[in-house]
């Protein structure tokens, strides 16, 4: 094989990686935004007129205790999906608990979804992090289901912000910056 033959392979491997990683983390036509900018890797606020109905989910933390979103209404809540074994999600990790510790007296929910992962690795990630907020076990995948409208399922980590009402008000495809976390959430308080 001569070397243009292998450098058309190699980049055809890599082109071919590249729309098999934008497709997986591509949102579907149901998404709630009609902005351009929910494409992968995106952060997309949603204008308060253009947000969908409330989001519904209950389910058992790794802790074992029930939650039920529903019971969290009246204040703003950050839906974080992640997996131990997931490198992005080891990086927003502690900008995730540092914003929790911070926005606590903001009456601000914090809600892990720990997916396709086991109960002992997702516990032993959030005792290494310093995690002390609940996360739900959708290990089953129910939860993403759920979320389908807002969360691709092949794609982690994402973060969504729901206002008072827990209606989507933004979300961020792959790993969040603190910066713009900080601004999601201080931006749908204000709201």
């Amino acid at each position: 094989m001569n070397v243009s033959r292998r450098m058309m392979l190699s980049l055809g491997g890599i082109v071919g990686t590249g729309a098999l990683t934008y497709w997986t983390l591509t949102p579907d036509s149901t998404t709630a935004s009609t902005s351009s900018s929910m494409e992968a890797g995106a952060v997309a606020e949603i204008p308060v007129a253009e947000r969908g109905e409330p989001i519904e989910l209950s389910g058992t933390a790794l802790t074992g205790e029930a939650i039920d979103l529903s019971e969290r209404r009246g204040s703003v809540v950050v839906l974080n999906v992640w997996a131990s074994w997931c490198p992005p999600c080891r990086v927003e990790a502690p900008i995730l608990a540092r914003a929790a510790s911070d926005f606590t007296k903001d009456g601000v929910v914090f809600l892990g979804i720990n997916v396709r992962d086991n109960p002992a690795s997702a516990k032993a990630f959030e005792e290494r992090q310093n995690i002390g907020y609940p996360s739900l076990d959708d290990s089953g995948g129910q939860a993403i289901m759920r979320l389908s409208q807002y969360v691709p399922a092949s794609a982690i980590p994402v973060t969504l912000i729901l206002d008072q009402q827990g209606r989507v008000a933004a979300r961020v495809l792959g790993p969040v910056t603190e910066a713009t976390l900080r601004s999601l959430i201080e931006s749908a308080i204000a709201a």
